[in-house]
This record gives C-alpha cells, structure tokens and sequence, in this order.
C-alpha cells in the first residue's frame, strides 16, 4: 500500500493512479478513497493523474486518537501535496471532504492548486447559530452522535437510504452501494469518526472560503437530505470569487454514485475549461 508518514507520526494511505494533471480527491465522512473509484477511473482514463487519500482515522489510515480535527485533516492533505510533489492540481471535495479543501487553501493557499470543486459540501457552516438561522440544530448532530455509539452498523446501513435518496418514491435501489457505504463506513475507527462529526457540523469555513482566488465549482442536488444546499451551496458560492453553482434536481448527498455519468462529465468539462 502506498502510505506516508505525518509530522505527528500518522501512517495515510493514499491511492496515486496515472499521469497529467492532478486531480485529488477529498472524501466524505464516515468513507474512504474508495468514495472516489469511479471518478478516478474515469478522469484516468482520460490523461489526468488522479489521487485520493484517507483521512486520517478513515479507511487504510492509522486510526488515530488525537487530532481528528479540519486543522490536521487539512495539514495532512498538505502533506500529501508536498510528499507527492504536487502542482496545478484540481482539489475535489465532497460533503466533509469540501469542508477539508476548504480549510486546505484557507490555511495553505493555492500556489499548488489550479481549480477546485465542491460537491454537496459542508461550508460554510452547518450548525445553526444566531448568525447562521438556516443551519441545522444541534440535536441534528447528537442524534448522530447517538446512532454511531449505539449501533454504528446498523446506523451506517440505515443513512445509505438518505444519503443516496433510496428513501424517496420511485428509487432503483442498489444494495452494493448500500454495502460498499456500510464496508468503507466500518473500516473508519470508532473513536475518529465520533471526533468527525464534530468537525463537520461545527466548523466554520466562511473565512476560508473568502481566501479562494482560483476558478471553483459547486456541485449540489436541491433534495440532498445530508447537508440541505440552502444552508452550504447557496450560502458559500457568495463568499467564493470566481465560483459557479450547478444544481442537480432531485438529486440526492451521493449523487456522484447514483449520477455518475452526468457528474463525471460537468467535473471533466470544468477541469478542461
């Protein structure tokens, strides 16, 4: 496997497939690189290098105690671009993934970054706060927290349904999505994935999001049931200069999966624009 070692001493494993520009890939809570199979296969086959890593406590990652917070998830993720010697890369983040690209480039900037793309991502904030009345209450997230500590299993199986919209009428339900989400979702260590859900729901990115000064794109299905686009897309395209937004109708949080072909198509199209 292919891994590197962070300042603190944390094992990542990453994937590192073809040759051109980069395209690295950030995933979403509680998933892996693996998230991100077919979107790498797909730009690969088409001369781009494509790279994905698992956050740390994710996946083939070291299953970390400490340091499971944006600051570290992003510092790692810098790790990576230094390791590998990246430059003029493409960042993609979906969901909690958006939210580490984000505090990527507030924290690192973007002399090594060329464009970034943002799907049915976190920032700016989740959280509903007297400043931000259209986020979501906290016991929203301690029910998650809740889920997770009393039968991570069976809670993992049971958010695929929303997380994909296999929960509204007329879905074509795949159980190997279900079983992959449930797969990558158990290989996540316990304690890492109950620290996530803290990072994203209560960070907030808007200071981020304004230090973007390269091309960016917004991904967001208007039925995303996991992080609702009137709280996150509608809110941060603003804070972004020079970002676009596309809606999908109907589509659902994990609609890289469920439309894979027409995402696959916009991210090629906005990397070659």
């Amino acid at each position: 496997m292919s891994t590197f070692k962070t300042k603190d001493g944390v094992s990542i494993y990453y994937k590192d497939w073809g040759s051109g520009q980069p395209v690295v890939f950030s995933h979403g809570w509680p998933l892996s690189a693996d998230a991100w199979d077919a979107q790498m296969v797909f730009l690969g086959e088409r001369g781009y290098r494509v790279i994905a890593h698992d956050r740390r406590g994710h996946g083939r990652s070291d299953q970390t105690w400490d340091g499971n917070d944006m600051d570290t998830y992003a510092d790692d993720l810098a790790a990576l671009f230094e390791t590998l010697d990246l430059k003029n890369a493409v960042m993609v983040g979906h969901s909690t993934g958006g939210g580490e690209v984000a505090r990527y480039i507030g924290r690192h900037g973007t002399s090594r970054v060329a464009k970034a793309v943002l799907l049915g991502a976190v920032p700016p904030l989740m959280l509903k706060t007297p400043a931000n009345p259209g986020g979501l209450p906290m016991e929203v997230f301690d029910a998650i927290r809740a889920g997770v500590l009393s039968d991570r299993s069976q809670f993992f199986m049971d958010l695929t349904m929303p997380f994909y919209g296999y929960n509204r009428t007329g879905a074509e339900v795949s159980q190997g999505v279900r079983d992959s989400f449930w797969l990558q979702g158990m290989q996540a260590g316990f304690k890492p994935v109950l620290d996530c859900i803290r990072q994203f729901s209560e960070t907030d990115f808007t200071e981020d999001l304004k230090k973007f000064d390269v091309p960016t794109l917004f991904i967001h299905g208007d039925d995303d049931q996991i992080v609702p686009i009137g709280a996150s897309a509608m809110l941060a395209v603003k804070l972004v200069k020079s970002a676009t937004l596309k809606v999908y109708p109907g589509a659902p949080h994990g609609l890289a999966t469920t439309m894979q072909d027409e995402f696959n198509a916009d991210l090629l199209a906005f990397i070659k624009s």
